[in-house]
């Protein structure tokens, strides 16, 4: 432990990852008997390294402002501690009925993800422990209610906490704690002033957990609104975002994105779980109706679905039910970020600093100027997105590689996406297309705008990489081999046109729409029809062309039949039925019983059947 004065001069104490004097158990940890019970529950063995810092501080009253990476156990660090401190206080107050805990989240995604592990974590406690999801799609008369019966934890984006707030339906008097997980998001999704309301509504010395994923000047914003003289933890492990990762990136053509992506899912080079980041929500439903053709199913994840609808992807593409999710990072590609001066220098972090300045620099060249004015336009404009990012946030669990089917505009956008793999000490891969400056805008139907400044952002991501240790090598397909599938390409795009991803897109959020939480019911009744609710079928806005979903043999290439299946089939359909109906071949033989020649039927012998008389009428 060493004294160091943040920024407002004040001493603070900074811990780091290197102060590890005895090993921290959950045992040694004195929880409560009832949370050990659901940790067990739970799998969890030991803490990880943010959990084993951070829980014996919050235990002792202090306020808190970590650094860790997505996926580290931050919730956990901060959950266990309320829970505990809850649960304590119902023992010497037995008639205790108040809200204590306030986790605000940028995203009703997070918002979903904190509520499962609170509940969770919380299994055993009975009623003692209450907790509401304020970013549910429910009236303000439901959510009134909800409030009205003083649950212990409320989570919510800082937007549905104010709304309630300044209608009285949510008291804030007797709160105990305050946590704002990512923080270095919640003021780039647009909440400033609502975060400046509630730093006044908000009670003067409770604990204050701040958890971010990098100390950026909106962390910096957070800490002198909410905290004390917080206990910085600066987390690296040894195991690092991005460090089992193989990166790769491939110069192409823009159509040949398209031709790469269906060779790569088509011949199955890429085995597992992928995320294909897009840049925007049409280019989202252009794949989608793209791949359908050849009969690799997909899902789409957007802002413009309902909330429900995400979570329930998401949630889908855990458990294994759906492999490829195409997902459009809106906040990164509407340029709703505000770009701020770098202030990490402040907090001792040189690194974090100056890719601050290399992502402001790209976003300059990216999105144009931003002045703030003009970014509180686009906020107000794109404010249904302002409470959404995919790259950030979004707990993908096992997921083998990141696609960047469009470059990111900013290097920092990079290495999250990327973080979405290889997570948990697995390894995982992110293979990158970029688009040459000389091939930019030559194919019409398949350019995108950021596309042009491709080669110049992959410069940045490559140096920044760098500076981690980290290669992000070059990758060379064989295209002569590749090439004798370019026709077939061409046919699908060709029949992709502008006006069925328009079609799509409609028909897609009417679909999301009907599978809505007011019909598990009945599924729940009704198991054989819970196919429907699948997000990866088929949208059918354009023409199926049933010869383009398999691969005859002449187009493989001589490797690809091994990657394949191992018996060298790969996938070949004749034109005939390949496949015996056994119900239809038994009436077959059943109808030619005693027939000559007959399938299944004996040789009649025409002396024995000779009837001179004829047929008996």
């Amino acid at each position: 432990m060493k004294r160091k004065l943040d920024a407002n001069d004040v001493p603070s104490t900074e811990a780091s990852a290197a102060s590890d004097e005895k090993e921290i158990t959950f045992e040694s940890l004195n929880l409560d008997p009832r949370l050990r019970q659901a940790l067990v529950k739970e799998n969890f063995s030991k803490p990880t390294l943010v959990q084993s810092q951070a829980i014996p501080l919050a235990l002792d009253g202090k306020d808190i402002l970590a650094r860790a990476k997505t996926g580290s156990g931050k919730t956990a660090a901060y959950v266990l501690p309320i829970l505990q401190s809850i649960l304590q206080r119902k023992i010497n107050e037995t008639s205790l009925k108040a809200i204590s805990a306030l986790i605000l989240v940028p995203t009703r995604e997070l918002a979903e993800q904190v509520q499962r592990v609170v509940v969770s974590f919380s299994s055993f406690c009975g009623k003692d422990i209450r907790s509401v999801n304020l970013t549910q799609k429910v009236s303000d008369a439901v959510q009134r209610a909800m409030l009205a019966d003083f649950p212990d934890i409320v989570i919510s984006t800082p937007a549905r906490v104010l709304v309630n707030v300044n209608n009285s339906a949510l008291s804030l008097d007797k709160l105990t704690h305050v946590v704002i997980d990512e923080a270095d998001l919640v003021l780039s999704y647009g909440y400033e002033d609502d975060i400046d309301a509630l730093s006044k509504a908000v009670p003067r010395g409770i604990q204050t957990f701040l958890m971010s994923a990098t100390l950026t000047a909106e962390v910096d914003t957070l800490k002198s609104l909410f905290c004390r003289s917080p206990v910085i933890l600066k987390l690296t492990e040894a195991e690092d975002e991005g460090d089992g990762i193989s990166q790769f990136a491939v110069k192409c053509a823009e159509d040949e994105k398209f031709l790469l992506t269906y060779v790569i899912f088509k011949l199955q080079l890429v085995k597992g779980k992928c995320i294909i980041f897009v840049g925007d929500i049409d280019r989202c439903y252009r794949l989608k109706l793209f791949l359908e053709q050849f009969g690799i199913k997909s899902c789409v994840l957007n802002s413009e679905l309902p909330a429900n609808s995400r979570i329930h992807v998401v949630q889908e593409f855990n458990k294994g039910v759906y492999d490829i999710i195409i997902a459009a990072d809106d906040q990164e590609v509407l340029g709703t970020k505000k770009i701020k001066k770098p202030t990490a220098e402040k907090e001792g972090d040189p690194e974090d600093a100056e890719a601050e300045i290399e992502d402001s620099s790209e976003d300059e060249v990216d999105q144009g100027p931003m002045t703030k004015t003009n970014s509180n336009k686009k906020q107000k404009l794109t404010g249904k997105q302002k409470d959404y990012g995919i790259s950030r946030g979004i707990d993908f669990q096992n997921v083998a590689c990141v696609l960047n089917f469009d470059l990111p505009t900013t290097s920092k956008s990079y290495t999250h996406r990327i973080g979405r793999t290889g997570r948990a000490g697995q390894t995982g891969m992110a293979l990158s297309f970029v688009v040459p400056k000389e091939e930019f805008g030559k194919h019409k139907p398949t350019s995108h705008p950021t596309a042009k400044h491709d080669e110049a952002v992959l410069a940045k991501i490559v140096k920044r990489q760098a500076k981690l240790d980290r290669e992000v090598k070059p990758y060379h397909f064989e295209m002569k081999q590749v090439d004798s599938f370019r026709y077939r390409m061409t046919d699908a795009l060709r029949a992709v046109t502008r006006l069925a991803v328009q079609e799509a897109r409609a028909r897609e959020i009417r679909q999301e729409l009907i599978k809505s939480e007011k019909l598990r019911r009945h599924f729940e009744e009704n198991p054989d029809e819970l196919r429907q609710l699948r997000h990866d079928g088929e949208i059918r806005a354009v023409r199926i062309q049933p010869h383009l979903k398999h691969v005859p043999e002449y187009l493989m290439p001589s490797k690809g039949k091994k990657g394949l299946v191992a018996d060298g089939s790969v996938g070949y359909v004749g034109i005939g039925k390949t496949n015996e109906n056994r119900i239809r071949k038994a009436r077959e033989r059943n109808r030619n019983k005693g027939k000559k020649g007959g399938a299944g039927g004996r040789k009649s012998d025409p002396l024995k059947t000779f009837n001179a008389r004829g047929r008996k009428k």
